[in-house]
């Protein structure tokens, strides 16, 4: 598990990245797939599940998770929501209650957790490229300023995921983020007449354009085989079928 310096100093909370050692599931998926939605064997999964929830607080609830589709969708959950079976199909997670580990899955997108450290409300963001161009980072942060929050208390950690030396794209991935501002064309590079994006600095650009300044990077490479994270365009490249989903957690205690 890996932790966020500056979300550890936060007492109050509870929170991790997972990598994909210390699970049960095998072959492609070994060893701690968290993704539901994955080909891998289900019982094999919600142990996975099991394993980080009880990494985090063997009393707290079951880890709560989202049908995550890439959009600038989020939930609310307070005392008044109501749970249903059916996961619901968002890309973020806000929450003030105790004791309900909300958690995103990731296979290269950057998984970012908050905490307001006055107000006592954290959130799980999904930052895909469709989702992060799309404004889930902004629509969220104003979500938590709406609920009293304030840009001095919010901390973000910004997770693993692919780092933009393995992240190449094409011509026209490129043009939709420059029709949606000209700026972002410091987030390309070139390289032997390719194009590669900066997804954690697009990412922690969007933090900083919405106010929070109080950002830690952990700035670990999901697609480098080294660091032991699933990653989907590793897989992909591998020809694999499908791929596991690496797990990132925060929870109030």
């Amino acid at each position: 598990m890996i932790i966020s310096k500056k979300l550890l100093k936060e007492k109050k909370i509870s929170h991790g990245f997972f990598n994909r050692n210390g699970g049960k599931s095998k072959g492609i998926y070994k060893s701690l797939n968290c993704g539901l939605g994955s080909e891998d064997k289900k019982d094999k999964v919600k142990e996975n599940l099991k394993i980080v929830k009880n990494k985090l607080s063997k009393k707290s609830k079951d880890i709560f998770l989202i049908h995550q589709i890439h959009s600038n969708k989020f939930i609310f959950i307070d005392k008044n929501f109501k749970f249903k079976n059916k996961r619901i199909k968002a890309d973020a997670i806000i929450t003030n209650q105790v004791k309900l580990p909300i958690a995103v899955l990731t296979a290269d997108c950057v998984p970012i957790l908050l905490y307001d450290n006055r107000k006592n409300i954290i959130a799980a963001i999904h930052a895909g490229w469709k989702g992060a161009i799309k404004g889930i980072i902004k629509n969220v942060i104003d979500l938590m300023f709406k609920k009293g929050c304030k840009k001095s208390n919010i901390t973000a950690a910004v997770g693993p995921c692919i780092s933009p030396k393995n992240y190449n794209v094409k011509e026209d991935f490129k043009k939709k983020f420059l029709k949606k501002n000209q700026n972002n064309k410091i987030f390309f590079s070139i390289r032997k007449k390719i194009i590669y994006f900066d997804l954690p600095s697009y990412v922690r650009y969007q933090l900083k354009l919405n106010k929070i300044t109080k950002i830690d990077m952990k700035n670990i490479d999901t697609f480098n085989k080294k660091n032991n994270f699933f990653s989907a365009r590793r897989a992909l490249r591998s020809n694999h079928d499908d791929y596991g989903r690496n797990i990132s957690i925060i929870m109030i205690n």
